[in-house]
């Protein structure tokens, strides 16, 4: 029977004689066989199709049965030596003989075709054969090759059941069965490949055959992700051999499961069986993801010794490892074994830039490796860019972030989910929302990640409108939102004070089921007690089921920051007693809690019991925190001697701790000392040199100020402008010293000049140290009545029920005398008022504060 196909003919080599060589004689079939073979394996293909021409010329009329063997033969050679074009030019060649092609033949010519990626010729071939011609070995070639195409696993399933049904005594064998399952591991079709595996139960081959083990332990822990069913399959495959036992501990690594993987690669080994490059590259993943860094170094040493150590995917999983296992951040041996690879790939080169970028040791090697990697002329791929727009949001510019952006245009992949995800984060990092916002329209599909990101952005740029109206669209499309995007919600109401917006995501939690989620909860928690909402945010904290460390962590400092220190540490004292270790950011807030209401002496005794305790070693925020305690007691001194006596040179967080507790108690000359520390840190740091002015200002030394101002001037050094602002029908209003410029302004300050007369018949008297300016005093007391916290007072009053209580947030300090208005205010109008500044809560209630003057 003849077959004639259209496909292309290939055109490696313009030999084509049409007489035989003049070296070649009549040799025996044999001899023919050896050299067309050895041929064919050598890559020889000049010289191959030569001799095959001699060979036609002078056996084809005399035997043509055993030129189809010969043919036979040869086309075996090439699929397993993978020479598929020669093997197409044989096809071409025998077409021109006019022989009837056999069943071993054309099933040669099917596995040539399907593994050479030409799906529709083998496709011809097979369904050209009929019914006689086709075998066990047709069928299983189509269906492996179906199984092996994207997108045709239904395919290979139809065809699997199509040769049961036929009945033409056809009964699929161990090779048929793992084509089928193999199919069936995608996911999609597990449940057939489960229906199939019962079949495989009832022939026997599930318990002899590894191959058929393998394929089982895909379907299910790919398939069906039922990890512990692969592992049942793995432990009763009779012969194991290095390939299953690899397979296994690669889906153990693949699906999470890195410790089962890690035992299991030790199990192997003691078991006698060699493991290969893929097998090192699984367990070193896994150790990448432990960041187990000695068993890491162990395995690299059997790594070296089985001599494959130079080999780039297993060097590419040693630079991995030690990247995520860098040990304060050094990528020294991760570059070693870099710099040990002969030959470098587009794995090698983003492994060793993704490990400078995520590692943080030095992100502009990130860049020069990126350079070095185009001038050995080598195409970046989306995870090199990912990694470095990574690299680009922590060198605080943007600058190299555009560039790098140019140059994902230029290959093509801004467009690429991950890269146009890390392009919004890079920008939205460096204040540059708009471009982010760009970067997320030009997403030719945009998932939860982009959403997310962009969300995140104008929540870190505290732009919660913009954010929430994106979470509306992001509900509109039907992509379904996360966790992370209710936290960054939560974050952005909790970040403006919006409590109104807060409450409205809580509802939508609560009606997407969110509502037993540990991070949502901790977010919640967080929220509330930002926005003043201590009630709140201690009821999700009692609802909780299970509370971790975070969710401790989170209402004690909410306690603590609202003023009330002991209930904060009770709270700690609970944690403690329900077997809750607590962690660094504990620490400081229960510090921050003693040292909000004084207790100097518990401040010491929790600082000392980190180490002791729970082997927490204090960093800066610590130590600044201690200061801190010691500063608003009045120890100055002891404050400075604390400072002498730390283990590491003290931040500007430190010394502008200690120059504001000398602003509060008008030590001049130990803050100017703190300053000029800061200073040297810091030329241009603004809060130095504001907090310095006022306390020269406060001291009437007018000059100094002046200097200090002239100073800032000069160094173009911007105070920061203080801002008050409040959230009333859902929309929040800012408001800057002697601000004018709201639609209200009028009724504000006719409400706040009624207000002035009322609290001064009842006693107050405006502070004038206050006013940080020399003029007459009836001028200071007019700029006291134009600060931002009493305007917002003034318009919560008239915007905001009764039965509510008035919140106002303010980015810097309160101002004392606005401090001592408020709690005239609260007892004139019987509103409690709730005020957020950049330290702590105020809550103001019948004329008392819950700091108790005390802040």
């Amino acid at each position: 029977m003849m077959i004639s196909l259209s496909f292309p003919t290939p055109s490696p080599t313009k030999f084509n004689p049409t007489t035989p060589s003049r070296h070649h004689k009549p040799n025996n079939l044999e001899t023919l066989k050896h050299r067309l073979i050895n041929q064919v394996k050598t890559g020889k293909t000049h010289e191959a199709i030569s001799t095959l021409d001699h060979f036609i010329t002078y056996h084809h009329q005399q035997n043509p049965q055993n030129l189809i063997h010969f043919y036979s033969f040869l086309l075996k050679s090439c699929i397993r030596t993978k020479r598929f074009n020669l093997g197409k030019l044989l096809h071409s060649k025998l077409e021109k003989t006019n022989l009837e092609f056999d069943t071993f033949l054309l099933n040669n010519l099917i596995t040539i075709y399907s593994k050479s990626g030409d799906l529709g010729i083998a496709e011809q071939i097979f369904w050209s054969m009929g019914d006689e011609k086709r075998d066990l070995v047709s069928w299983s070639a189509m269906i492996s090759c179906y199984a092996r195409e994207n997108g045709m696993e239904l395919n290979a399933v139809l065809a699997f059941f199509d040769m049961v049904e036929r009945d033409n005594g056809v009964f699929p064998n161990e090779f048929c069965f793992s084509a089928v399952i193999q199919a069936c591991s995608n996911g999609e079709y597990g449940w057939i490949g489960v229906v199939i595996f019962g079949f495989v139960i009832k022939t026997g081959y599930f318990e002899s055959d590894v191959n058929m083990g393998c394929s089982l332990i895909d379907l299910f822990a790919k398939g069906l992700g039922d990890l512990e069913s692969a592992r049942k399959v793995f432990d009763k495959i009779p012969h194991k051999n290095s390939v299953s036992w690899t397979l296994m501990i690669t889906r153990f690594a693949q699906s999470g499961e890195l410790q089962s993987a890690v035992e299991l690669f030790l199990d192997m080994v003691s078991s006698g069986f060699v493991p290969d490059r893929f097998t090192y590259s699984s367990v070193l993943s896994a150790c990448s993801e432990l960041e187990e860094l000695l068993l890491g170094q162990q395995v690299h040493s059997m790594v070296v010794k089985s001599g494959l150590s130079l080999d780039v995917c297993v060097g590419c999983s040693l630079v991995d490892m030690y990247a995520k296992c860098a040990v304060n951040g050094s990528m020294r041996d991760a570059r070693t074994v870099f710099d040990q690879i002969p030959d470098h790939n587009i794995m090698s080169w983003t492994a060793i830039v993704t490990g400078y970028a995520q590692s943080g040791a030095d992100y502009l090697e990130a860049i020069h490796l990126y350079n070095r990697m185009l001038e050995d002329e080598m195409k970046p791929n989306h995870i090199t860019f990912s990694s470095l727009l990574k690299a680009c949001c922590n060198l605080r510019t943007s600058d190299v972030g555009e560039q790098v952006h140019s140059h994902a245009i230029k290959f093509g992949l801004s467009s690429v989910n991950c890269v146009g995800n890390s392009l919004i984060s890079m920008y939205a990092k460096s204040g540059r929302v708009e471009e982010a916002r760009k970067c997320f329209e030009g997403l030719f599909e945009k998932n939860l990640v982009s959403y997310n990101a962009v969300v995140d952005g104008y929540i870190k740029n505290l732009d919660s409108n913009e954010a929430y109206e994106l979470f509306n669209q992001i509900e509109d499309s039907g992509v379904a939102v996360d966790a992370f995007t209710f936290s960054s919600l939560l974050s952005g109401a909790a970040s403006v004070g919006a409590i109104c917006q807060g409450e409205q995501i809580h509802g939508r939690i609560l009606k997407a089921g969110f509502q037993s989620d540990e991070s949502i909860c901790n977010s919640l928690i967080s929220m509330y007690s930002r926005c003043g909402n201590l009630e709140s945010a201690f009821q999700v904290f009692h609802e909780m089921m299970y509370k971790n460390v975070v969710s401790w962590t989170a209402i004690i400092t909410g306690f603590a920051k609202h003023g009330f220190a002991q209930k904060s540490l009770e709270l700690f004292q609970q944690m403690l007693d329900n077997g809750v270790k607590p962690n660094e950011v504990t620490y400081v807030s229960v510090l921050s809690a003693c040292s909000h209401v004084g207790l100097v002496d518990r401040g010491w005794e929790y600082f000392n019991s980190m180490s002791v305790d729970y082997g927490i070693s204090p960093r800066i925020e610590h130590y600044a925190c201690m200061v801190d305690i010691y500063g608003r007691a009045g120890y100055l001194e002891k404050a400075v001697q604390f400072i002498r006596s730390m283990p590491f040179p003290a931040n500007a967080l430190v010394w502008r701790t200690l120059l504001a507790a000398c602003r509060v108690h008008g030590n001049a000359e130990l803050g100017k000392y703190a300053a000029e520390m800061i200073l040297e840190q810091d030329q241009n740091d603004p809060a130095s040199h504001v907090l310095l002015s006022n306390l020269y200002a406060s001291t009437g030394q007018w000059e100094k100020v002046a200097d200090i101002r002239k100073s800032m001037k000069e160094r173009d050094v911007i105070k920061e402008a203080g801002c008050s602002w409040i959230e009333a029908d859902k929309k929040v209003h800012k408001f800057y010293v002697a601000d004018t410029k709201h639609p209200q302004a009028r009724e504000i300050y006719e409400e706040l000049h009624q207000l002035v007369l009322k609290i001064k018949d009842m006693g107050y008297v405006p502070n004038t140290d206050f006013v940080l300016h020399e003029v007459e005093e009836e001028q200071k007391q007019q700029y006291l009545f134009q600060h931002s916290e009493k305007i917002a007072v003034a318009f919560g009053l008239i915007s905001t029920s009764k039965a509510k209580p008035i919140r106002i947030f303010k980015n810097l300090r309160v101002c004392g005398d606005c401090h001592d208005a408020m709690k005239y205010i609260s007892l004139a109008t019987e509103r409690t008022i709730i005020v957020r500044d950049s330290n702590r809560f105020h809550h103001i209630k019948d004329g008392f504060c819950s700091c108790n003057d005390y802040w």
